[in-house]
């Protein structure tokens, strides 16, 4: 069975202003977004080891112990990236066997600079490059990442994570950092198979902590900044 491309759409479809040129606020802060039909998505075998959808809470807590005391700090990245659809900017998020929503990205390796260490992470998540070929990830899947938009901190493996440090965190577990990434006008999405591909509204996933979690329900007012060019057939 393929991937299974979902569309998580609303009642009403929400309309996207067209900013004017003259309105630009500075270089760098507008974002071409393509149609969602202008992109192929495709499925792969999943890889073995088992994904964070299926891990019990009870492991997941045992390795996080394990790695922090091996590691130090765990610094995680995300990729933010946007489609068209119904004139509306569309957040692709990832699901694992209808569990929680996820950006695609995850945890570096330690010392492993942070835009590299997302390319090799949304590759091996929605590409079929070797996502351990630096090289090969360079020449044939060079993922164009943007700024990073937001940080947020774990005070610890579990605790709910805040969009910055409070005077009470004495030694943090984690930080996950937020890039955007400019997609081009047509690439392909290659996922595994035990996961869904999801492009949700962002008027849907605005403010909606209880269904999207705070990182990703946050992610509409971190790109407030930018003026969207939405690109339609």
């Amino acid at each position: 069975m393929g991937l299974e491309m979902e569309v998580m759409s609303e009642a009403a479809a929400p309309t996207t202003a067209v900013v004017p040129a003259a309105a630009a606020r500075e270089p760098g802060v507008d974002v071409d977004i393509y149609p969602l039909t202008r992109y192929y998505f495709g499925a792969r075998d999943a890889a073995a080891a088992v994904p964070r959808g299926l891990e019990t809470a009870a492991d997941r807590a045992l390795r996080l112990k394990a790695n922090f005391a091996a590691r130090g700090l765990r610094t995680s990245v995300h990729g933010v990236l946007l489609v068209e659809l119904f004139d509306h900017p569309h957040l692709l998020l990832l699901q694992v066997r209808n569990s929680s929503f996820l950006l695609p990205g995850g945890r570096l390796r330690p010392g492993e600079e942070e835009v590299q260490g997302l390319k090799r992470k949304l590759s091996s998540k929605l590409s079929f490059v070797d996502a351990d070929d630096d090289q090969t990830i360079e020449e044939e899947d060079d993922w164009q990442i943007g700024e990073c938009i937001g940080m947020w901190w774990r005070s610890e493996f579990e605790a709910i994570p805040f969009p910055y440090m409070p005077p009470s965190f004495r030694a943090p577990k984690e930080c996950i950092k937020l890039f955007l990434v400019r997609l081009p006008m047509s690439r392909q999405f290659i996922v595994p198979r035990n996961m869904k591909l999801l492009a949700v509204p962002l008027s849907q996933v605005h403010g909606n902590a209880q269904v999207y979690g705070p990182i990703i329900s946050g992610i509409p007012n971190l790109l407030s900044k930018f003026s969207f060019n939405v690109i339609s057939d």
